[in-house]
């Protein structure tokens, strides 16, 4: 019998939730813990995983199951074919240069946010980002995204995230969460400090090309660098930064 246009959808859905579960876990996985995380029966995530395995986008381990090799050539191919970070490297460049901060450059995927560029300042972070990591959209650099949703998906995001607790301590409602997106789509720009890592500031601005949300632009430090005398500077030469790479995509 031949498969319904409805069925293959459906079949390529739960593809790429096996995937994103492979993608977003930091260490093998056993077949029933890919399967309830996909929400899924778990002859119906074995026959995904060995579809994905033969392809080369999933590897089975003796402790279980990762993402495969073929998702590396997926992601070099975006990031030598992506007009974004071509155009953005040079301001990324003259943006760490001029404040001796990293800059990156995130785009959003889903409900998340991923680094597609980075370069080091001077002062480099303690911690490594290696590009293609995946975080989330209601910290740091993600609320430049996160605040030009369209209403659904913010709402949806909202409810997915809150309540939590940023490290600092401080418990965040989804009061809190709206109204921080609100405050960041007035301004332009997002500031946060000791969010997602302690002691680390973070300035970030959307990257705008007309009605179109390319990505965000973002330079973060410790928070000692970056001092509350500085973050005028710093919130004025990042939003500088983010329109010329808007200005520079076609």
């Amino acid at each position: 019998m031949a498969t319904s246009p409805a069925s293959a959808m459906r079949s390529l859905d739960r593809a790429f939730d096996v995937l994103g579960v492979l993608e977003d876990t930091r260490q093998p996985l056993r077949l029933s813990e890919v399967a309830r995380r996909a929400d899924l029966h778990v002859a119906t995530a074995q026959r995904i995983l060995n579809m994905l395995i033969e392809r080369g986008y999933a590897a089975k381990e003796d402790t279980g199951y990762v993402a495969g090799p073929a998702a590396v050539a997926t992601a070099h191919a975006f990031l030598v074919s992506n007009r974004l970070s071509q155009v953005a490297l040079p301001v990324l460049q003259e943006l760490a240069a001029t404040t001796s901060l990293t800059a990156s450059l995130f785009v959003r995927v889903a409900l998340s946010r991923v680094l597609i560029a980075r370069v080091q300042g001077r002062n480099p972070l303690r911690y490594q980002l290696p590009i293609g990591e995946k975080l989330p959209l209601h910290l740091g650099a993600g609320k430049a995204l996160a605040a030009w949703l369209p209403d659904g998906e913010q709402r949806t995001l909202i409810d997915a995230a809150t309540p939590f607790t940023l490290v600092s301590g401080r418990q965040v409602t989804a009061d809190d969460l709206t109204a921080d997106l609100q405050q960041v789509r007035e301004n332009g720009y997002a500031l946060s400090v000791s969010e997602r890592v302690l002691n680390v500031t973070a300035v970030s601005a959307p990257i705008r090309h007309g009605d179109q949300l390319l990505g965000a632009l973002s330079v973060t430090g410790p928070s000692d660098e970056p001092t509350t005398d500085n973050h005028a500077r710093l919130i004025s030469e990042v939003r500088q930064a983010a329109d010329a790479i808007a200005a520079r995509c076609p």
